[in-house]
């Protein structure tokens, strides 16, 4: 696939990144990290990548992220965060390691991932994969939640829809763009645009009225065949609902090669109260 060039250098409040990084394993996350539940909290995804970032800091090949946990304990407020990562279960050929990112003192997310050995390509054919739809030749217009204008995670991406949208109810399949480092100062990795994306699945197929209903995930798991090759990760996103309130949201992910991964994201469903539904 041959993406296009970049139609603008968007960066959403003047971010320069999702984290300008401090010392001591202390991040500031930017505006651009922004949850559209609550204009004070961070988007589990800019979480989840830098989770995924500081763990691989820890890793020597040639282990490679295969799958990512990331249990989210409460709303992830928009203040500098402390990383802390230990070892579970060394080895050469997995490994798994767990981080923590903490506000104010305060666990706010967890991570436990496991990395996996690489080596040489396995003697046996690869199954023919589902392809993407192909990536439309001109940006569409960014509409987003109604009257969710100005939300920082959502600028940040440039999203092009093959099918559903942001300001409507029901799947979606999406190719999505980080236009922002994870990291200020350091190059964004096709991991990082995974990642950062991969916790948008239930936001993208929403299937309850964002200002009606909260639809939010305590956790998310993404497991990697690879990362993504190229500036695009397209998203096949569904959402299911139980007659109980409970729902469960899931995605496919591709690049312009095929299959990459996926990610699943069980869900809090609950009726906000009648004075946060009058907008």
């Amino acid at each position: 696939m041959t993406a296009p060039e970049p139609t603008s250098r968007f960066a959403p409040s003047d971010s320069e990144a999702y984290y300008l990084p401090r010392r001591n394993g202390r991040y500031e996350p930017t505006r651009a990290t922004e949850s559209p539940w609550d204009r004070n909290a961070q988007h589990g995804g800019p979480p989840a990548a830098l989770l995924a970032h500081v763990i691989d800091q820890t890793i020597d090949e040639p282990l490679r992220l295969a799958r990512i946990s990331i249990d989210i304990l409460g709303p992830i407020p928009l203040r500098p965060v402390d990383v802390e990562v230990a070892t579970v279960r060394p080895g050469r050929r997995v490994r798994l390691t767990e981080a923590r990112m903490c506000v104010d003192g305060r666990a706010a997310v967890t991570a436990r991932a496991w990395h996996i050995a690489t080596g040489d390509r396995p003697p046996a054919e690869v199954a023919a994969q589902t392809a993407p739809p192909p990536l439309p030749p001109t940006p569409t217009p960014q509409r987003f939640y109604p009257g969710l204008d100005d939300w920082g995670y959502g600028k940040s991406i440039e999203w092009r829809f093959t099918r559903g949208s942001l300001d409507s109810l029901g799947p979606a399949d999406v190719w999505a763009r980080v236009r922002l480092p994870l990291v200020h100062g350091l190059a964004l990795t096709g991991q990082d645009r995974a990642l950062i994306t991969a916790d948008s699945a239930n936001g993208l197929s929403l299937s309850l009225p964002l200002n009606q209903w909260l639809s939010i995930p305590p956790t998310m798991t993404a497991t990697l065949l690879r990362p993504p090759v190229g500036e695009w990760v397209h998203l096949a996103c569904r959402t299911y609902l139980t007659d109980d309130g409970v729902g469960f949201a899931h995605a496919d992910l591709f690049d312009g090669d095929g299959l990459i991964g996926e990610v699943a994201q069980p869900l809090l469903l609950q009726r906000r109260a009648a004075d946060s539904c009058a907008s």
